[in-house]
């Protein structure tokens, strides 16, 4: 339980659960949009050059980090930065210019007017260049576990902002606290990971070590504070909860 008092919500908990069911399905529509429609593959002509699409999903994405997340000091910002420029870069390739397919087409002398939308799911096009599956089936498994991560990322986020506006000021340990003492960027980590499977980029791949390296430093300066204001309250629950990966008991 948290150590003092608490605050109710203004807004009643139904409303939470709709801005992630909403936020959620912003994100499927605007990955699917352009599919709608269409047939089978989208040529890459018609995939990229999406600028609209490439600006909304951005804004999505970035206000949802800068939102719940809740950046607060020059070390949190820094990471905010990061974690936005992660997004620009990646729905830029995704909807955009496909800098990696270039790169890649340029050492294999593959054109890049074969990699339609399902082929730029690069993961999906190894499962069918391996034999594993077919293109179909490889990019309904990639898209199938990288939204489960998402989805369940989001809501992670969610419910950690909600503990921490109830509490105000004081220190959370129950509810999705139980379970680990940052659950907002392990839903982070969960977001972060779940695109790299779904769409991975050179430079996405290269950002996530280092945002995944801001986050966990950012994390132990708030533990720092957090021991120095609760004191041996926050050293018992560190001892009993795990930073993000809950535990197995």
């Amino acid at each position: 339980m948290t150590i003092t008092n608490k605050k109710e919500l203004k807004w009643p908990n139904w409303l939470l659960v709709l801005v992630v069911v909403v936020t959620v399905s912003a994100l499927v529509i605007t990955l699917l949009a352009p599919a709608m429609g269409h047939r089978g593959n989208i040529p890459f002509h018609r995939w990229y050059g999406n600028w609209p699409v490439v600006a909304g999903v951005i804004t999505l994405f970035v206000t949802f980090l800068l939102s719940f997340i809740r950046p607060r000091g020059a070390p949190a910002w820094r990471s905010a930065g990061m974690g936005s420029a992660f997004f620009i870069a990646l729905f830029t390739e995704m909807f955009g210019v496909p800098l990696t397919i270039y790169f890649l087409s340029s050492f294999t002398d593959v054109s890049p007017d074969l990699f339609g939308h399902q082929q730029s799911h690069l993961w999906a096009l190894l499962l069918n260049r391996t034999g594993l599956l077919s293109i179909q089936g490889a990019v309904f498994v990639v898209m199938a576990l990288s939204m489960v991560m998402i989805a369940s990322g989001v809501i992670i986020i969610v419910f950690g902002w909600r503990k921490i506006y109830l509490a105000r000021a004081d220190l959370v340990t129950d509810g999705i606290y139980r379970y680990v003492r940052h659950p907002q960027y392990s839903g982070f980590f969960l977001v972060i990971f779940g695109f790299l499977i779904q769409w991975p980029t050179l430079i996405t791949l290269g950002m996530a070590p280092i945002l995944v390296w801001m986050y966990l430093r950012l994390a132990r300066r708030e533990e720092t504070v957090m021991n120095e204001q609760f004191g041996d309250a926050y050293q018992h629950y560190i001892i009993q909860v795990n930073g993000f990966i809950p535990r197995i008991r």
